[in-house]
Protein backbone atom coordinates (compact mmCIF):
# COMPACT_ATOMS: atom_id res chain seq x y z
CA UNK A 1 0.00 0.00 0.00
CA UNK A 2 2.36 3.22 -1.20
CA UNK A 3 -0.81 5.70 -0.47
CA UNK A 4 -3.12 6.71 2.17
CA UNK A 5 -6.52 5.35 1.65
CA UNK A 6 -9.35 8.39 2.55
CA UNK A 7 -13.38 7.93 2.67
CA UNK A 8 -15.80 10.08 4.23
CA UNK A 9 -18.59 8.28 5.78
CA UNK A 10 -21.96 9.12 7.87
CA UNK A 11 -22.11 6.60 10.95
CA UNK A 12 -25.47 5.72 12.41
CA UNK A 13 -24.91 5.84 16.25
CA UNK A 14 -28.25 4.37 17.14
CA UNK A 15 -27.25 0.93 18.74
CA UNK A 16 -25.63 3.40 20.86
CA UNK A 17 -28.75 4.30 22.66
CA UNK A 18 -29.18 0.92 23.46
CA UNK A 19 -26.94 0.73 25.94
CA UNK A 20 -28.04 1.74 29.29
CA UNK A 21 -27.96 5.29 29.51
CA UNK A 22 -24.57 6.44 31.64
CA UNK A 23 -22.94 4.31 28.94
CA UNK A 24 -24.26 5.53 25.88
CA UNK A 25 -21.03 7.36 24.45
CA UNK A 26 -18.58 5.10 25.51
CA UNK A 27 -20.63 2.43 23.11
CA UNK A 28 -20.93 4.74 20.86
CA UNK A 29 -17.27 5.17 20.44
CA UNK A 30 -16.69 1.30 20.33
CA UNK A 31 -19.05 1.77 17.40
CA UNK A 32 -17.27 4.13 15.58
CA UNK A 33 -14.15 2.07 16.22
CA UNK A 34 -15.85 -1.09 14.72
CA UNK A 35 -17.10 0.76 11.87
CA UNK A 36 -13.81 1.99 11.10
CA UNK A 37 -11.89 -1.41 11.50
CA UNK A 38 -14.63 -3.18 9.20
CA UNK A 39 -14.96 -0.32 5.98
CA UNK A 40 -11.12 0.32 5.81
CA UNK A 41 -10.11 -3.57 6.71
CA UNK A 42 -7.44 -2.64 9.30
CA UNK A 43 -6.49 -3.27 13.11
CA UNK A 44 -5.35 -0.25 14.99
CA UNK A 45 -8.06 2.39 15.16
CA UNK A 46 -6.83 6.28 16.25
CA UNK A 47 -9.95 8.41 17.18
CA UNK A 48 -9.42 12.34 17.12
CA UNK A 49 -9.91 14.37 20.07
CA UNK A 50 -12.11 16.38 17.86
CA UNK A 51 -14.89 13.13 17.08
CA UNK A 52 -14.22 12.49 21.41
CA UNK A 53 -15.22 15.80 22.27
CA UNK A 54 -18.02 15.50 19.64
CA UNK A 55 -19.68 12.29 21.28
CA UNK A 56 -18.94 13.39 24.65
CA UNK A 57 -20.38 17.40 24.01
CA UNK A 58 -23.97 16.79 25.76
CA UNK A 59 -22.77 14.09 28.32
CA UNK A 60 -22.59 10.33 28.28
CA UNK A 61 -26.42 9.82 28.32
CA UNK A 62 -27.55 12.06 24.85
CA UNK A 63 -24.58 11.47 22.26
CA UNK A 64 -25.47 12.26 18.77
CA UNK A 65 -27.94 10.12 16.43
CA UNK A 66 -25.30 9.99 13.60
CA UNK A 67 -21.70 11.57 12.59
CA UNK A 68 -19.70 12.33 9.77
CA UNK A 69 -16.10 11.49 9.64
CA UNK A 70 -13.02 11.50 7.42
CA UNK A 71 -11.24 7.64 7.50
CA UNK A 72 -7.76 7.55 6.42
CA UNK A 73 -5.97 4.44 6.20
CA UNK A 74 -2.03 5.30 6.32
CA UNK A 75 0.34 3.49 4.43
CA UNK A 76 1.34 1.18 8.30
CA UNK A 77 -1.95 0.08 7.67
CA UNK A 78 -3.21 2.52 11.10
CA UNK A 79 -6.80 3.81 10.82
CA UNK A 80 -7.09 7.48 12.09
CA UNK A 81 -11.10 8.89 12.45
CA UNK A 82 -11.54 12.55 12.52
CA UNK A 83 -13.49 15.60 11.51
CA UNK A 84 -14.01 16.68 7.80
CA UNK A 85 -13.33 20.16 9.90
CA UNK A 86 -9.81 18.67 11.54
CA UNK A 87 -8.90 17.36 8.37
CA UNK A 88 -8.94 20.34 6.09
CA UNK A 89 -7.09 22.67 8.87
CA UNK A 90 -4.51 20.19 9.01
CA UNK A 91 -3.91 20.21 5.39
CA UNK A 92 -3.72 24.20 5.61
CA UNK A 93 -1.04 23.83 8.39
CA UNK A 94 1.31 21.14 5.93
CA UNK A 95 0.53 24.10 2.94
CA UNK A 96 1.91 27.17 4.96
Amino acid sequence: MSEALERLYVIPLRDAYEASRTRRAKKAISLIRKFAQRHMRGGEVRISNGVNELIWSRGAEKPPRKITVLIRKDSDGVIHVMLPEEAEAGEKEKGE
